[in-house]
Order: structure tokens, then sequence, then C-alpha cells
């Protein structure tokens, strides 16, 4: 697949998710009437199917990372060439840029915003390690995209639920959020909190995840070639 029609999915699929994300939590917290609870759970409802459509639709095209924290890791896997991944950045970052200033157009608000909203300190990092390294593991488990549709939302929608910081595990949705006074908004001075707790948890996953899929492979493999051998023994024991 050329590195244009990647980039493009990409960058398509970071606006949508973006905007989802935005959208979703402008609308929840409208139709909510105050509580928190009801807009949590309509933002991750929101947040689950669009993620879920976006990785089988775009995930045969460029993997549907929509994430600079997945490209990294792809790098250390080898599957991703650091120019490549470097280019995915930007587009996943321009993306979700684009998906806040189209969720406030949708609501006809102003269009680029700094958000209000706090979120900081050490329990909200921790769980952006936590949220950022499941999300890891879920990815490296995944052995194509059909099973990626399911295990990557499952896990954020969980992980907006369990963890303190409702599961950013993103620095481009971090940024996107950071020009938005909303719902789903984040202090752009928090911003940078979040995103280094993503890298930790980034590479705290794959390390993980090479021990838990990597290394349980290969035996695999190897009882593959024995039982290839034998195989072929047999055959050439039959007159």
């Amino acid at each position: 697949m050329n590195l244009a029609r990647r980039l493009c999915a990409e960058g398509a699929g970071s606006v949508l998710l973006a905007a989802t994300v935005i959208g979703s939590g402008i609308m929840a917290e409208r139709l909510a009437a105050g509580n928190s609870a009801v807009a949590l759970l309509a933002n991750t409802a929101a947040t689950v199917a669009v993620l879920a459509t976006l990785i089988g639709m775009l995930g045969p095209i460029s993997g549907a990372h929509f994430n600079p924290a997945v490209s990294f890791v792809q790098v250390l896997r080898g599957q991703l060439s650091v120019r490549d991944a470097s280019s995915y950045a930007i587009a996943q970052i321009v993306g979700c840029v684009l998906g806040a200033v189209l969720a406030h157009a949708m609501f006809e608000l102003p269009l680029i915003q700094a958000s209000a909203h706090v979120r900081a300190g050490a329990a909200q990092w921790l769980s952006e390690v936590v949220a950022t390294g499941g999300l890891v593991l879920a990815v490296m488990s995944c052995a194509s995209p059909s099973v990626a549709a399911w295990r990557v939302p499952a896990w954020i929608g969980a992980a907006y639920w369990f963890t303190a910081s409702t599961s950013f595990a993103n620095p481009a949705i971090t940024i996107g959020r950071a020009l938005s006074n909303t719902f789903a908004g984040i202090r752009p001075a928090d911003a940078s909190g979040f995103i280094g707790a993503q890298i930790v948890g980034a590479v705290l996953g794959f390390y993980l995840g090479k021990v838990l899929f990597e290394s349980a492979a290969r035996p695999a493999a190897a009882g593959e070639r024995v039982e290839s051998r034998q195989s072929l023994t047999t055959e050439t024991r039959v007159p």
C-alpha cells in the first residue's frame, strides 16, 4: 500500500475519531442535565462505536493506528519504518486538531478554544500509563483488523471507566482535546504530562507484549517445524 494512501486513511480516521470523542461529549453534556455519569456513558458508547467502525474500515489500508504511540510501537516491532511512523504521527495530530474544529463547527462553537478542564497529578498520569499500556497489549495481541475492531474499542471503553483520566491513551487526541473547552477537553498545560505518561505506557506495554505474545509464538513455530519434519520422514518411509 503506498504511503500517500495510508496517510490519507490515518488522517481521515483521526479527524473522525476526534470529532466523535469531542462532539459526543458536547452532545452528552447538553442532554445529561448535569449528570456526569450519564454524559460519560454516552461519550464512551460513541467512542467505542466509532473505533470499531474505523478500525474495521481503515485497518486493511493503514493499520488504523490513529495514535502516535501505536505507530511508535510498530517501529519497535519492526513493522513500520521511522520515516513512515513520523509521517503517520503528523497525519494523526493534524487530523485530531481538524476533528476538534469539525466538532465545534457542528455545534456552533468557537472553532479553536483553549480548554480549562484541569487533568493533572500522579493519579491521572498513572491512569494514562495503564490505559496506554493496555491499549498496546490489545494491539499486539491482534492478528488481523477484524480482531482489533473489537479488542481495541473494548479496552478503551473499559478504561474510560476504570481509570481516573478517562483513558486518553493517545498523544494526538490529547492535543486535539486541549483545543476544546468542552466535556472532553484537557487544559493545554496538562497535556504534556499526559503525553509523557502515554509514551511510558506504550514502552511498558511493548515490552510486556513481547514477553506475552512474541515469545509465546516462538515455541509454537518450533513445534510446527518439528511436526513438519516428522511428517516428511513418515512420507519418506512409505513404500
